[in-house]
């Protein structure tokens, strides 16, 4: 199928640059790069909370430092008081 896109003029040097030095028709590189794009959507659908790993790892120093003052209440309890 024939069509028309309107890239970036950069993106399009890059990529003309890119399929040249792959000895590939900028049509083949294209072609690749949308089918990759594809593929990796595809994988990333089959496992969507791939997307959100990481994303709670700034919490990670507050979490400690909400165990550390559990620890240090519990240390506090009087056990006559869970009588």
């Amino acid at each position: 199928m024939k069509t028309t896109l309107e890239i970036p003029d950069s993106v399009f040097r890059r990529a003309k640059s890119v399929a040249a030095e792959r000895g590939i028709a900028l049509r083949e590189f294209v072609t690749e790069a949308v089918k990759e794009k594809l593929s990796a959507d595809a994988k990333s659908a089959e496992k969507p909370w791939i997307s959100h790993l990481g994303k709670l790892k700034h919490l990670k120093r507050e979490t400690r430092r909400i165990n550390k003052r559990i620890e240090e209440d519990s240390e506090r309890i009087d056990p006559e008081m869970w009588r």
